[in-house]
């Protein structure tokens, strides 16, 4: 006898062997999956959206949700410390403007992918501009920073090659890795001996074989930087190519804010976003001809993918100009953020890594650093704690944004609002 007839595709998925699904719909193995692992996750790592209204360039209002009292009506608004417009050009009113000018020109979407219909004169004139103040042959324009390290790691590695990754190296690395094919080997964090110790290893039994070294220049959950000179030594001696996400410190560090990468030889590849600094939206890869050339050719993920929209690559472009025209907001914000690491270490916190704008606030368990992203939060200070998997089990940790747009009085502000110290944390 045979299978009844369904009436529909979603009718015939509803059979196993001839009978229809229990009623609670978790007979097929990939709901059962699914629902396990909601059911195993704990409750202190479970992730949930929060919707935030901008009331002024450093405040955010969180709109009514589940978790709030009907009839309350808005909460009072967070300065906000999370966010990653570090420059605070996304409320620029030059930025604005332009964004809005090419909206009413262009419209909101390109329409097409960048080979077909997609191509407008401001991509042209984005990409002609970021490569003269990065000191590159070729830059290409991508929808986003994910998408732009996809295109990157896969256009520089397959089958045949070998990945040497940092240990905190961002998701979409890692995905791009996969998706190549290469095998992958993670070092140390910015550890430069056991990077060496893996190239010259790779070097002496393959020595024909493709080698890629995957960093950083400022590492999102870390706040750290690699020594970026010695980085591009190391790869060179090696015969190896490196590609430096940069999507964190363009427009902050290096000369003019072009990056720790800017004017060093053996940087074969930079990914940038202008999701950051820029206040905008979108990313780029900047390098060589030749690996323009191949992106273009042979990346499906430039290719086949709608061309960035036009206001934000107009949004990118005043930003740009910005930046360029004044160079000293970026030294102004980093020697601030020097001040916010002494004062929070004078007050008992371990000091935070690194010296860009990034601080994390190391607190190791994950209820403890929920229970201080409360605290601040009930002194009127928006910070989230960074919990597993985006950082190590053990490692939960507050991470604090400095922006340039941040009001005076903030960090007083912060430190009365973190309260005492946590005693493991003390020197």
């Amino acid at each position: 006898m045979g299978w009844p007839r369904p009436a529909s595709l979603v009718g015939f998925c509803t059979l196993v062997r001839g009978r229809p699904l229990d009623a609670d719909g978790l007979r097929p193995p990939w709901r059962r999956r699914l629902h396990d692992g909601l059911a195993a996750l704990h409750q202190q790592r479970h992730r949930r959206l929060r919707s935030f209204r901008p009331t002024d360039g450093s405040a955010l209002q969180e709109e009514p949700g589940d978790r709030m009292a009907p009839g309350l009506g808005l909460p009072p608004p967070l300065l906000d410390l999370a966010s990653n417009d570090y420059l605070g050009l996304s409320r620029h009113p030059g930025v604005i403007a332009a964004a809005r000018a090419e909206l009413e020109s262009s419209g909101l979407g390109a329409g097409g992918s960048r080979l077909v219909t997609g191509t407008r004169p401001v991509h042209l004139q984005l990409e002609a501009a970021l490569a003269a103040w990065l000191g590159r042959e070729r830059v290409l324009l991508f929808p986003s920073g994910f998408q732009a390290n996809l295109a990157a790691v896969t256009a520089l590695a397959d089958r045949g090659s070998l990945v040497c990754a940092d240990r905190h190296v961002h998701h979409s690395l890692l995905a791009g890795v996969r998706t190549s094919g290469a095998r992958l080997v993670r070092f140390a964090h910015n550890d430069l001996g056991d990077l060496e110790r893996r190239l010259a290893q790779a070097r002496s039994s393959q020595p024909d074989q493709t080698r890629l070294v995957l960093s950083e220049s400022l590492f999102s959950m870390e706040g750290t930087s690699p020594d970026v000179p010695a980085l591009a030594a190391l790869c060179r001696r090696h015969g190896a190519l490196l590609l430096l996400d940069e999507a964190h410190a363009l427009g902050v560090l290096g000369p003019g804010g072009r990056g720790l990468a800017h004017g060093l030889e053996g940087v074969h590849l930079v990914s940038g976003t202008f999701g950051k600094a820029f206040g905008s939206g979108g990313a780029f890869l900047a390098g060589d001809a030749l690996l323009g050339d191949w992106l273009l050719q042979a990346s499906g993920a430039f290719r086949y993918t709608t061309a960035l929209a036009p206001p934000l690559a107009a949004g990118a472009l005043a930003a740009l100009r910005q930046i360029e025209a004044q160079p000293r907001i970026a030294p102004e914000l980093l020697a601030r953020a020097a001040r916010w690491r002494d004062a929070l270490e004078a007050a008992g916190w371990r000091r935070p890594a690194g010296h860009g704008p990034i601080l994390p606030l190391l607190v190791g368990d994950d209820g403890a650093a929920l229970a201080l992203q409360e605290r601040l939060e009930a002194g009127g200070l928006l910070a989230v704690a960074i919990r597993p998997p985006t950082v190590p089990a053990g490692t939960a940790r507050l991470r604090l944004v400095l922006r340039q747009d941040l009001p005076s009085g903030t960090l007083p502000r912060l430190l009365e609002a973190l309260g005492p110290t946590p005693s493991p944390l003390r020197p």
